[in-house]
C-alpha cells in the first residue's frame, strides 16, 4: 500500500513476520536527506533473519498518514534502519500491529486497521 510520509508517497508493507518495523538503509539514503542526523540508538538489540544476522544502523521515527473517510489516520512508528535489508519502502512489523490492534483481513484499507480510533 502507499502512505504519506514527510509529504511524499512511499510504499508500506504490513508484514506479519518480523517483530519490529524496518526500513532499508539504501531506501533511506535515496528518499530522505539528512537521515543519519535523525537516527536513534539500537545498541542493545540483536536483529536476525532466516538468512543470518542483520546489521542495525539505528532507528528512526516517521509519521505515517493515510486517508480515511472520517479524517486522516496518523501513527508514529519506530523503524529500525537495517544495512542489509532488501525492501523497497517501509515494513510495518508486529510491534505496531499489536499496539494498534491491526486486523489482517482488512489490510487493503489501512483505514480499517486501527480498531479503537473512531469509536
Amino acid at each position: 500500500m502507499t502512505v504519506c510520509i514527510d509529504n511524499a508517497k512511499h510504499p508500506l508493507i504490513i508484514d506479519i513476520g518480523p517483530h519490529f518495523s524496518i526500513v532499508a538503509r539504501e531506501y533511506r539514503e535515496n528518499y530522505f536527506p539528512y537521515w543519519e542526523q535523525q537516527l536513534l540508538s539500537t545498541k542493545s538489540k540483536n536483529f536476525k533473519s532466516s538468512s543470518g544476522k542483520m546489521t542495525s544502523i539505528g532507528k528512526t521515527i516517521k509519521e505515517i498518514s493515510t486517508p480515511h473517510r472520517k479524517g486522516d489516520i496518523r501513527i508514529n512508528p519506530e523503524f529500525v534502519v537495517l544495512e542489509d535489508a532488501h525492501i523497497k519502502g517501509f515494513s510495518l512489523g508486529k510491534d505496531y500491529q499489536r499496539m494498534y490492534s491491526y486486523y489482517r483481513n482488512h489490510i487493503k484499507s489501512f483505514a480499517h486497521i486501527i480498531s479503537s480510533l473512531y469509536k
